[in-house]
């Protein structure tokens, strides 16, 4: 079975931004900004942008 052409990266940017986290990544960035410790909890994390 073949890709949909509109899955492929070809005719994108290589430097498009992403514009949601994944949940490893916004613990890292809330980590840095001092809001998420190991106490909290995983779930129901505040949303954050991406830093640029």
């Amino acid at each position: 079975m073949t890709q949909h052409p509109s899955f492929t990266r070809s005719g994108r940017k290589a430097s498009n931004k992403r514009s949601v986290l994944k949940r490893y990544e916004r613990v890292d960035l809330l980590t840095k900004r001092g809001i998420w410790t190991d106490a909290s909890s995983i779930v129901g994390l505040p949303k954050t942008k991406p830093e640029e």
